[in-house]
């Protein structure tokens, strides 16, 4: 770390709260997809609207769902899955309000992994090679389960010709390494990992897969948006002003390397799990919308899958009910529109 960036850091974090600002709890995971709130924490934009933030370390965005319902955090980021939906159904007041982690192209961050003999046996050729074989997500109800199901539309499959298998990341390489596991789903910096092991080859990444997808989201409990509706509002400024720093921070060919990028790889290191610097440098990241917009129809997409495969449980729910963009949209128009900041 540079040690101008480390002065950098140690200014702003050494900024005290005061008596006056407005205190926020917001759980997170540590992930990557983090970015926005760690960038607009260490770089002051909380602060200078009033907002002093504590940062709650959850170990899965699903334990932060019954803290937001009971109001004891106001803000936090999870994927929208099948038990966010479940949750809404059971009447949870929680909203949606903005994007965390979606994959525009080149941020294909959660690619299809093929195990590496397969593939160069011949066994794998092209998607309709999928046929057959046991494939991996993280859980039932995740986001990486539609990635497969397009995966598998694009060769001409349908969700019930392969054989699926649910497991963490990790134990996904693992189970590909002893060939108990023929491939799936595995989001970076695991899919890397894979690839330099030699354990599994890259085959499509999932901005190819699933232009697009919101695969994570800010969340913000009911109670928060009814009692504190302003300090919401300045709570996304802040937000977007983090995520159009992420975005400034890429160069041409969609890594953290450009001019910007030293400071945001050092707020990456300091406050996610990952702490060698050239891993988040190397790594295919995952996108953030610079205007915090939701992407419905992916929402909306994702939502049918789960409730065509069963996944679902209780009343249907509807996108537009769960759904806020208004605090994004107003945030933008206060803001401005985004362009990229020149080298």
């Amino acid at each position: 770390m540079k040690v101008g960036t480390i002065a950098f850091l140690c200014v702003l974090a050494a900024a005290p709260a005061t008596a006056q600002d407005a205190k926020l709890e917001i759980g997170t995971v540590g992930a990557t997809s983090d970015i926005a709130l760690f960038i607009a924490d260490k770089r002051g934009y909380f602060k200078s609207e009033g907002l002093a933030v504590n940062f709650v370390r959850f170990d899965s965005a699903a334990r932060m769902v019954a803290p937001l319902a009971a109001g004891q955090l106001d803000i936090g980021g999870g994927a929208p899955s099948a038990g966010l939906y479940n949750a809404f159904a059971r009447g949870i007041d929680i909203r949606i309000v903005a994007d965390k982690g979606s994959s525009p192209p080149g941020f294909g961050f959660a690619p299809l992994m093929i195990r590496k003999d397969l593939v160069d046996s011949g066994r794998f050729r092209s998607l309709a090679d999928m046929k057959g074989l046991k494939l991996a997500i993280q859980a039932p109800g995740s986001g990486a389960g539609p990635i497969l199901n397009e995966a598998a539309k694009k060769g001409g499959l349908k969700w019930t010709d392969f054989e699926k298998a649910y497991m963490p990341y990790a134990q996904q390489v693992a189970a590909m390494a002893n060939k108990a596991l023929d491939g799936g789903i595995v989001a970076e910096p695991t899919a890397s990992e894979a690839e330099r092991r030699g354990v599994a080859k890259r085959i499509m990444g999932s901005d190819e897969i699933y232009p697009y997808q919101e695969i994570a989201a800010i969340l913000f409990s009911g109670a928060f948006v009814r009692s504190r509706p302003e300090i919401a509002k300045k709570f996304m400024r802040a937000y977007i002003r983090g995520a159009r720093d992420y975005n400034d921070a890429f160069d041409a060919g969609g890594k953290l390397r450009g001019p910007r990028a030293e400071e945001i790889v050092a707020i990456l290191v300091a406050s996610t799990e990952i702490k060698d610097p050239d891993v988040h440098r190397s790594i295919v990241p995952s996108g953030l919308h610079p205007d915090g917009r939701n992407n419905l129809e992916s929402l909306r997409a994702d939502l049918e899958f789960f409730r065509a495969v069963g996944d679902l449980e209780g009343p249907p729910v509807r996108i537009e009910d769960v759904v806020d963009n208004s605090f994004a949209e107003a945030a933008v128009k206060e803001l401005g529109p985004w362009v990229k900041k020149a080298p």
